[in-house]
């Protein structure tokens, strides 16, 4: 068996990264959920995708341009707001465990400090957490920090690669695209003792070829259909 992660909450049902879609993941029972986060002009983690907020919204400009008071101003879709990670962490409230990926420049060490507070304060444990990122020097200052959570390297590029910088950090898992899996990639990553969560599968012909594969999780928009 293996986990089922929503992609930022329950995206293929409700928009990205809100409380909302997160809700959703939670009520489809979920092993875990993955979102985003930057570090907005006042300081605060938030948790988006993008850079920028011209995609979701009717605003225009770098995240980590506006303070948490411009963004609680700006509604995703007309309709959903920007959760800072405080407040997905009270909501998903240990019901799962939470894979946050590293999306912003310089998100590390506020990350760190919120999660130690959360596990010295509110109960959480350092396996109820997983930090992934593109951003390698990212990967690399929470892995300077922290010696505990678990950390994973994405990749969709090379598998190969991601294992040597996964050894380099100190990793415990891979994250690949689900295009780059193969019998012998997985069987190297296993064998090194790296877990294996692939993204972003949602084709049902997709999930049935990636089951073949030695992995441990499957990221998706629509976790039901897993």
């Amino acid at each position: 068996m293996f986990y089922i992660i929503g992609h930022r909450g329950a995206s293929g049902h409700i928009t990205e990264n809100t409380l909302e879609s997160i809700q959703r993941a939670l009520d489809l029972n979920v092993d875990a959920i993955e979102i985003d986060v930057h570090v907005c002009a006042s300081g605060e983690v938030v948790v988006f995708h993008d850079f920028t907020l011209d995609r979701l919204t009717d605003t225009i400009g770098a995240i980590s341009d506006f303070s948490l008071e411009e963004l609680k101003k700006i509604k995703i879709k007309d309709t959903f707001y920007i959760p800072t990670l405080e407040e997905v962490l009270h909501l998903v409230n240990r019901k799962c465990w939470i894979n946050i990926e590293l999306k912003g420049e310089h998100t590390a060490v506020p990350v760190f400090k919120i999660l130690e507070k959360y596990i010295s304060d509110k109960n959480w444990e350092t396996g109820d957490f997983v930090i992934s990122s593109f951003q390698y020097s990212e990967l690399k200052t929470f892995s300077q920090f922290n010696s505990e959570i678990p950390v994973a390297v994405l990749t969709q590029a090379s598998i190969d690669q991601a294992i040597e910088l996964a050894v380099e950090f100190k990793a415990s898992a891979i994250h690949p695209h689900f295009s780059l899996l193969t019998k012998e990639s997985c069987d190297k990553a296993k064998e090194m003792g790296f877990k294996i969560n692939t993204w972003t599968v949602n084709n049902f012909e997709d999930i049935e070829h990636i089951k073949r594969f030695p992995i441990d999780g499957i990221i998706t928009d629509f976790p039901d259909r897993i």
